[in-house]
C-alpha cells in the first residue's frame, strides 16, 4: 500500500515522503497511529500543494534575510573598551553583546548562536565575525574594539 508519511518513522521514512509499505503495517500502525495517510489522487494533490507553499516562504525567508545580510555587511560596530599599556585589552567582547548593539543602534535581530564566534573578541582593532543567517545566506559583520 502506498502511503504519505505525516511524521518521521524510524528506518521507514521521512515526513512528506510517498512509500510502499506492507498493507498490515499501514493500516494498523501507520495511519491508526497518525503517523501516515494513503496515498490517494486528493492526498497526494495535497501534498504537492503543501511542497509549493513550503518553497515559496523558503524562497521568501531567503531573500528577506539576504537583504539583511546586505545591511550587516556595510556595517562596522564600535566597542569602547579599557586598555592597558600595549594593547592589552582588559575584558573582551562576547557574541550576546554583539547581537545587543545590533539590536539597540540597527534594529536589526538575529540569534547569538548565528555568530560564528570561536571565542570572545579580546583585541584593539577590527575583526570580522562570519554570521550564518541560513543555510544558503552567509556574511560577516566588521567589529572594532576601540580603546575608551
Amino acid at each position: 500500500m502506498k502511503v504519505i508519511f505525516l511524521k518521521d518513522v524510524k528506518g521507514k521514512g521521512k515526513a512528506g515522503e510517498v512509500k510502499n509499505v506492507a498493507d498490515g503495517y499501514a493500516q494498523n500502525f501507520l495511519i491508526k497511529g497518525g503517523y501516515a495517510v494513503e496515498a490517494t489522487a486528493a492526498n497526494l494533490k495535497q501534498l504537492e500543494r503543501n511542497n509549493d507553499r513550503k518553497a515559496q516562504e523558503e524562497a521568501d525567508l531567503v531573500a528577506e534575510l539576504k537583504a539583511v545580510a546586505k545591511q550587516l555587511e556595510k556595517l562596522t560596530l564600535q566597542f569602547p573598551v579599557k586598555a592597558g599599556s600595549g594593547g592589552k585589552v582588559f575584558g573582551s567582547v562576547s557574541s550576546k553583546q554583539i547581537v545587543e548593539q545590533l539590536q539597540k543602534k540597527h534594529n536589526i535581530k538575529i540569534d547569538r548562536r548565528k555568530l560564528q564566534l570561536d571565542h570572545a573578541i579580546n583585541t584593539l582593532g577590527i575583526t570580522e565575525v562570519p554570521i550564518g543567517l541560513h543555510k544558503d545566506v552567509n556574511t560577516s559583520i566588521r567589529v572594532q574594539l576601540v580603546e575608551e
